[in-house]
């Protein structure tokens, strides 16, 4: 036998949502169904939490805690290196159901790099912090933007060559 629930304990829940709008309640109903939650009231807890990247993917984490007798939901945003980029980008939101296939054009520095470089660097693959700034130009070059004008690939090149210096970490 399974072992028993215990209501007191914290679950977190990973989902992947659109920022700023209230995703289908059929869902996110198998995911906070089984925890007792509410699927359009965590829907709409999205929807608050993710009006900063409206229009963007990025991942969310549900923290569903007890206090006494109430079921208490938190969401924590938790930015993927696209969506960060493409923030950096200062493109203004667009609807996803209307435009589709977009090529992001524009340029970064890379202050703003290396900035990106630095959140994503707990989850990062990278031994070094020049190996998470290498993950995140090639997130750029999969975008279409260029950074300082130049080809992101380019870039690489340059810190690979020493001929780009990189902060520490």
């Amino acid at each position: 036998m399974p072992p028993k629930f215990d209501p007191t304990a914290i679950s977190i829940v990973h989902m992947r949502a659109v920022g700023g709008e209230v995703g289908a309640t059929s869902a996110i109903a198998p995911k906070v169904g089984p925890l007792g939650l509410s699927p359009k009231k965590v829907g709409e807890d999205i929807c608050k939490a993710t009006q900063a990247w409206k229009g963007l993917k990025v991942i969310i984490l549900i923290i569903k805690y007890q206090l006494t007798l109430y079921r208490l939901t938190r969401v924590e945003v938790v930015p993927t290196a696209s969506a960060l980029i493409i923030r950096a980008l200062n493109e203004p939101p667009r609807d996803r159901k209307k435009v589709k296939n977009i090529k992001h054009k524009g340029n970064i520095t890379l202050e703003d790099v290396v900035s990106i470089a630095r959140t994503m660097r707990p989850r990062s693959g990278a031994r070094y912090f020049s190996g998470t700034v290498k993950e995140i130009l090639g997130t750029a070059k999969s975008i279409g933007c260029t950074v300082d004008n130049l080809d992101p690939k380019e870039v690489q090149e340059n810190i690979d060559k020493a001929t780009t210096k990189l902060p520490d970490e």
